[in-house]
């Protein structure tokens, strides 16, 4: 269907359904049209900016927002949208400034923006500033779910397990389907070895609003010490199906290559942009799969130490590394990407932050970024 006669509201309802759907390209491919036609459209910069963001193109998305502030330096979430470009390049109290505009725009009380701010906070390990910019959002809105579990995800964050439990019960009455909340409260019931608790909050979660392979093994456990329930009895087989369900969804790398090869056979030019992101997608699969450099130069694996906060160490190059923790957890059966990315899923269900899984030095490196290993060089 054509889109020559849309106008700049019509286009941004358009890529918002594409962004919702979490199809990022499409997205992408209507805001660049709606902007040939609006190039003075601040709210198609906007989501142009949003939807780098969720490409991970966070150089790209702060020239959009910085190009949105420069027509109307009062859009508030361009504000909120530059603020979180800042943090993922380290430079936090420039971040805090633009979204201390907020503050100074009358909105500090603003539900939706005060959840964006504080969950951009928390995903960059700043969960200080979470917790205020949540705390001082819950006098305004006290009934609202979302925030009462961000705030209890922070508060976990922060070492405080029985504030956390007792904003995410909060959390689940004012919302019983608020089914991240439950699981993660039945985590924390499960650690402070209250298993009949942590099985009381999974039964009140269908098996195909678990997206972490954890929690619906937990089920199964618990279900079965605790109920009687026999392993191979048919009443696990939904949960069983939605654990083949998420061990069966591709990875990082498939995601990438199937994303070039979209782009090669539709190759069309769209000009120098298009260029660079297709030659930027091809440098990152190509250190991905550990090719050598652009700049030619190659390097054998080299060996690293590195040791878990329960003591066991492992040495070697990163591959051989996350080798060795499959292999210790009885998994030697499943690929190093599977792996990853079933403990990335788990560590994200327990802690909210996310872990990549592309690589095994990034996997690790992150995991020595939130303290549950140390990198021993």
């Amino acid at each position: 269907m054509g889109t020559s006669y849309l106008s700049s509201e019509e286009y941004d309802e358009l890529a918002h359904k594409h962004y919702d759907a979490g199809d990022y390209d499409e997205a992408l491919q209507v805001l660049r049209e709606g902007l040939k036609q609006y190039p003075e459209s601040v709210l198609l910069q906007v989501g142009l900016g949003y939807t780098r963001v969720a490409r991970e193109e966070y150089a790209w998305a702060r020239q959009c927002f910085e190009r949105a502030l420069e027509l109307d330096p009062e859009y508030e979430d361009a504000w909120v949208g530059l603020g979180e470009s800042l943090l993922k390049f380290g430079r936090v109290d420039e971040a805090l400034e633009c979204f201390g505009q907020i503050d100074e725009m009358g909105l500090a009380d603003d539900l939706e923006l005060g959840l964006t701010v504080g969950r951009a906070l928390y995903r960059e390990g700043l969960f200080t500033d979470a917790r205020a910019r949540f705390s001082a959002l819950s006098a305004a809105h006290p009934d609202s779910a979302e925030l009462a579990a961000a705030r209890g995800y922070t508060l976990h964050a922060l070492g405080d397990d029985l504030g956390a439990r007792r904003e995410l019960r909060r959390a689940v009455r004012l919302d019983g389907e608020l089914h991240e909340a439950r699981i993660y409260l039945s985590h924390l019931l499960h650690d402070r070895n209250d298993p009949r608790g942590a099985l009381a909050e999974l039964e009140q979660v269908p098996p195909e609003e678990h997206w972490d392979t954890l929690s619906l093994w937990r089920y199964i456990e618990l279900k079965t010490q605790l109920d009687g329930v026999a392993e191979d009895d048919p009443w696990f087989m939904p949960w069983r199906e939605r654990l083949a369900e998420l061990d069966a969804e591709p990875d990082d790398i498939d995601h990438l290559l199937a994303e070039v090869e979209a782009n090669f056979e539709g190759a069309v030019d769209e000009g120098a942009q298009a260029a660079l992101e297709l030659s930027a997608q091809m440098d990152f699969i190509m250190k991905i799969l550990g090719q050598p450099p652009t700049d030619g130069a190659q390097h054998s694996p080299a060996a690293h130490r590195v040791r878990t906060a329960e003591g066991s160490v492992f040495e070697g190059s990163w591959d051989d590394i996350v080798a060795g923790m499959r292999d210790s957890c009885g998994e030697p059966a499943i690929t190093l990407t599977a792996f990853m990315r079933r403990a990335a899923r788990q560590i994200q269900e327990r802690t909210g932050r996310d872990v990549p899984c592309h690589s095994a030095e990034a996997f690790l490196k992150a995991g020595a970024r939130m303290g549950l290993l140390h990198i021993e060089e």
